[in-house]
């Protein structure tokens, strides 16, 4: 899957007809850029997956309010500092506000513009600041301003996550891009992070939904740092049409081909994520295979990913495979334990459930390079299959949280 797909510069502006830029607001006390915006020159077809959090920001319940009507979307609004979460009628009003301004600046009703916050959970959004950047934040939009965007959703991140694809679909380039951003309060079902995508085919709006959702499944929804999901947790995707492609219908080659490419840019940026989890050195990969089904194994996937023990035994470079044999036993998946095969990347550590001798040394050297690290676990009970990533668990992770809001 994928080979068809090229990679191209310019991210969220790689597709035609979009235009981003970040500028710094003054709501980091580092100074660095802030607030970013996204914008199609045309109407565009809008999707959206949140976070499972029962505590959700007010961007959240805004953007589903919005998304639910079906109405189409022109625009992503996004600052980086504070959440706007449990701050209670005023963070909603304030929300609302910010699409507002936007639209009447756009020249667009405020309906067409999305929002996302990040930052610190409990703190009221800086209007001011952000209403006096808005005038320069719209000034600097630009059809090569994907990587400034890029640069201003990023919090605790020490790199930006960012990609773009370009296709061939029906005799019609094609192009998709995104940018993503989190580090720290990572785990599936979405976590402390934001992806917002863009696309120039033309998509029937319930395929565009279908194909995100399964895309974020596949994708972020595989990734953990620390077992925390949050609160702001987002997923956002615009289709503009401008590509010039006929609207893509369900069940058509078209269709499949589109869904590879967002799976594609999906995976590229979860994993970039679980790479920069704070105070992590390396990115970890978990295959399983031999499941019952592919749900399970995905299940299986992720409960070892999140293992503090295996991330433990990952940074100290120990190939203790017994953690990843036991968090495979504890993740509700029934299987015969007498059929379980574990293998650190070339190394055989387990086979029919005995285990076997092998270099420690080797693999241990091999878990001080490895990028990603990879174990991989065959149920040997079925076709199922499933992928997670993760990484290592630092003494600077806990330094990182220790110290976030102090």
């Amino acid at each position: 899957m994928g080979s068809q797909f090229k990679r191209v510069a310019g991210a969220v502006t790689a597709p035609r007809g979009f235009r981003a830029a970040g500028v710094a607001a003054g709501l980091k006390p580092s100074g660095a850029a802030d607030l970013a915006l996204i914008v199609s020159d045309c109407e565009a077809v809008g999707a959206g997956v949140f976070t499972s959090n029962q505590v959700k920001a007010a961007c959240v319940t805004y953007n589903q309010g919005i998304l639910a009507q079906g109405q189409p979307v022109r625009a992503i609004l996004c600052n980086a500092g504070q959440a706007n979460a449990c701050t209670g009628e005023e963070g909603e009003r304030n929300n609302a506000q910010l699409a507002l301004w936007v639209g009447e600046r756009l020249g667009i009703p405020a309906q067409q513009v999305l929002t996302a916050s990040t930052g610190v959970i409990g703190r009221q959004l800086e209007m001011a600041k952000i209403e006096a950047a808005l005038p320069r934040l719209i000034d600097s939009l630009s059809p090569t301003g994907g990587e400034s965007a890029a640069r201003a959703i990023l919090t605790t991140d020490l790199v930006t996550k960012s990609t773009a694809l370009e296709a061939e679909i029906d005799g019609y380039t094609v192009r998709l891009g995104g940018i993503a951003k989190g580090s720290g309060m990572i785990h599936p079902n979405l976590a402390t992070m934001l992806a917002f995508l863009t696309c120039d085919a033309a998509v029937d709006p319930p395929l565009w939904q279908q194909i995100l959702k399964e895309a974020v499944d596949l994708s972020f929804n595989q990734i953990t740092v620390d077992g925390d999901t949050s609160t702001n947790d987002m997923v956002l995707a615009l289709a503009n049409g401008q590509s010039g492609i006929p609207t893509l219908q369900a069940g058509t080659r078209a269709a499949q081909a589109l869904a590879e490419m967002v799976v594609q840019v999906c995976i590229h940026l979860a994993k970039a994520i679980a790479r920069d989890g704070e105070g992590a050195t390396k990115l970890l990969q978990i295959r399983v295979q031999g499941a019952p089904d592919d749900r399970s194994a995905r299940q299986i996937a992720r409960v070892i990913a999140g293992s503090p023990l295996v991330k433990a035994a990952v940074f100290g470079n120990d190939p203790n495979w017994g953690r990843v044999a036991a968090a495979a036993g504890r993740a509700g998946i029934p299987f015969d334990s007498r059929r379980l095969e574990v293998r650190l990347g070339d190394f055989l550590l387990l086979q029919g459930g005995m285990p076997l001798a092998f270099d420690r040394q080797a693999a241990s050297e091999y878990l001080k390079r490895g990028d990603p690290v990879t174990f991989t676990v065959d149920l040997h009970q079925g076709s199922g299959q499933g992928v997670a990533w993760g990484c290592d668990l630092s003494y600077d992770y806990v330094r990182i949280n220790a110290e976030y809001t102090t």
